[in-house]
């Protein structure tokens, strides 16, 4: 995948417009087709990306947004069907496409066997919303298409892990310390749990509890 990426982003709402910023920020080159007239010229007026008023998944209007020689496509609509409608059409022309499609379900893995990534805003806003309101000694750092938690944690004074090495907590299965916060290094076994610092750790669900009383008390 090259670094300056063409992508295509059906869906000019508040997820489709907000990532297309992100992406023309980063430099690749972003074309937008949404078919509300009024989006459009709002966002023509923003100056981000190419904007194309039309239906996403109509093969004329994609084929003008120039699905032939785009890197993504990423179908960020409000309607999950539209969405995989629009990357279903645009992997038919385009067979070495990326395929990203908006669902509106964190639970509905159906369509991952069509797409090759999905995206759930909601739970991606909810986890942002928490680590605000929780401060930065708990930060939930990626969305992975399951439930897993890769966090970003501070070992607090007189917790139970603090100052102990990897091997001296007894982390419950499902816990996995990856690195300190530098992520210089894999932790190992004599990894040293300093209070005050914070680690990288993947989390399933059902134990976060437990690994967060033991590194925070």
């Amino acid at each position: 995948m090259p670094s300056d990426l063409d992508v295509i982003i059906a869906g000019g709402g508040r997820v489709g417009f907000q990532t297309a910023t992100i992406l023309a920020d980063r430099g690749h080159d972003v074309t937008i087709v949404e078919r509300d007239e009024r989006v459009v010229d709002g966002i023509a007026d923003e100056w981000v990306a190419t904007v194309i008023e039309g239906d996403a998944t109509d093969p004329g209007i994609v084929e003008q947004a120039g699905i032939e020689r785009a890197d993504v496509v990423a179908a960020l609509t409000g309607e999950s069907g539209l969405n995989l409608a629009v990357c279903l059409a645009a992997a038919e022309l385009n067979p070495e496409i990326r395929t990203v499609a908006r669902i509106d379900s964190a639970s509905d893995e159906a369509y991952t066997r069509f797409v090759d990534a999905v995206l759930f805003p909601e739970r991606a806003g909810a986890r942002l919303a928490a680590n605000q309101i929780i401060g930065s000694d708990v930060q939930t750092l990626a969305d992975t298409t399951g439930d897993l938690d890769i966090m970003l944690v501070r070992v607090a004074e007189g917790a139970p892990a603090a100052g102990k090495q990897l091997t001296e907590v007894r982390f419950p299965a499902g816990t996995l310390v990856i690195s300190d916060e530098e992520g210089n290094s894999i932790s190992r076994p004599d990894t040293e749990l300093a209070a005050g610092s914070r680690y990288l750790v993947a989390v399933e669900p059902d134990v976060v509890d437990e690994v967060m009383n033991l590194l925070q008390g």
